[in-house]
């Protein structure tokens, strides 16, 4: 990443300043903007980017563990110089970028969330985008029924259940590939979806696919915290909800008797239900509330993304959110990081885009999936899924 960083230096003579703005409009308080020269700050970003990767390789043939801080900075060097380049003579508002990065991980981390709980059960869920596509369909639905946001968040726990609850039947039931299980339900999904679109919502647009889009709510204190406060807690309220779910899932599957439960089915079924764990009985459980977490994600796109339902509107967010769930190692914390990560760089491409960086467009369009592949590909070999997950138990 350090050279990709350098050659493209040496091919670009662009000179000039990159002003970070830290602060928004509406702050109350407000800090002060950085103005940076953009060709020394990226060179010198550079450079701490080799010094690292130097560090890491030394740590390497020692055969030395590796601590936490070389990658974070790493990733800022890298961060910081890349947009010192593509932002000269622009101004980046920080805020703002991190603030969307936030929002469009949405989906992204409640689909790796309910990939985490189903992996760490034993149960491959590869139907992650079609929980997310038949969560964002129902919540249209309902919320244009109703007129209930609410209601469109239940619906799209209950459709993203329903598709964990096909799964589970094929997968733990009758040992179907869950793999292949999986491919099928989010061709299902998508198939169906674009059925009902064309036939149902369509015609009937004002009464089936109006819902009222969900708008910021700033939580007071919180919100005016500088910097922090407008990326965290100036959010819609499906963000505080994810926050919320995050921390119990994080909490449940490691400091619970249920997550002990959960642990054990997916890493040694036969030893958990030697003590009379059910097995099956907690697979099943688990998927369930894995797809009713993963809808959640869904009701973004048709509730908060935009106002209503469009065709196969997910663009692949649930393949994404397995990458996230692989690269964070099938730890609910790390998996939201690495979904944070890729909405960030979501984010970003809109953003350069936006100022008139040099960045050709197409790079930029790729640039979310090429962070995908990186992060994944870096992993193969070192990252140790649960023992029995893919594995159907059949009980005795």
């Amino acid at each position: 990443m350090a050279a990709l960083l350098a050659i493209v230096l040496l091919r670009s003579a662009h000179e000039g300043d990159t002003t970070f703005q830290l602060s928004a409009e509406t702050d109350f308080v407000t800090l002060p903007d950085i103005t940076v020269p953009s060709m020394l700050t990226a060179w010198l970003m550079v450079l701490v980017c080799v010094a690292v990767a130097g560090e890491s390789v030394r740590r390497l043939l020692a055969h030395v563990r590796q601590p936490a801080w070389l990658p974070i900075v790493f990733a800022l060097a890298w961060m910081t110089g890349f947009l010192s380049w593509a932002a000269a003579d622009g101004r980046i508002r920080v805020v703002s970028l991190f603030a969307g990065a936030v929002a469009l991980a949405i989906p992204l981390v409640f689909g790796a969330l309910g990939g985490v709980l189903g992996e760490r059960a034993g149960v491959v869920n590869i139907a992650i985008e079609g929980q997310l596509l038949f969560g964002a369909f129902a919540a249209a639905i309902t919320a244009s029924l109703t007129g209930s946001s609410l209601a469109g968040l239940v619906a799209a726990m209950v459709a993203g259940a329903l598709i964990a609850l096909i799964l589970g039947l094929f997968a733990i039931t009758y040992f179907v590939d869950q793999v292949i299980v999986g491919v099928v339900l989010n061709v299902l999904v998508v198939g169906l979806t674009n059925f009902l679109f064309r036939q149902v919502l369509t015609p009937n647009a004002d009464t089936l696919n109006s819902p009222e889009r969900m708008r910021a709510f700033p939580i007071p204190v919180l919100g005016d915290i500088p910097l922090i406060g407008p990326i965290l807690f100036r959010q819609t309220p499906l963000v505080y909800l994810l926050y919320i779910v995050v921390a119990l899932v994080a909490y449940a599957l490691y400091r619970t008797r249920w997550g002990l439960r959960v642990r054990a089915v997916g890493e040694h079924p036969k030893a958990a239900d030697t003590v009379g764990i059910r097995v099956n009985r907690t697979r099943y459980r688990t998927i369930l509330l894995a797809g009713a977490i993963a809808g959640l994600g869904g009701a973004y796109f048709s509730l908060v993304s935009v106002a209503g339902f469009n065709r196969e509107m997910t663009g692949g967010a649930g393949y994404i959110a397995l990458a996230a769930v692989i690269f964070g190692k099938w730890d609910p914390i790390r998996a939201t990081l690495a979904a944070l990560l890729f909405g960030f760089a979501s984010n970003l491409q809109g953003v350069l885009s936006a100022i008139g960086s040099p960045v050709p467009s197409q790079f930029m369009l790729m640039l979310p999936y090429l962070v995908t592949i990186f992060a994944v590909a870096g992993l193969v070999g070192r990252s140790r899924p649960p023992a029995a997950d893919g594995v159907p138990y059949k009980q005795q």
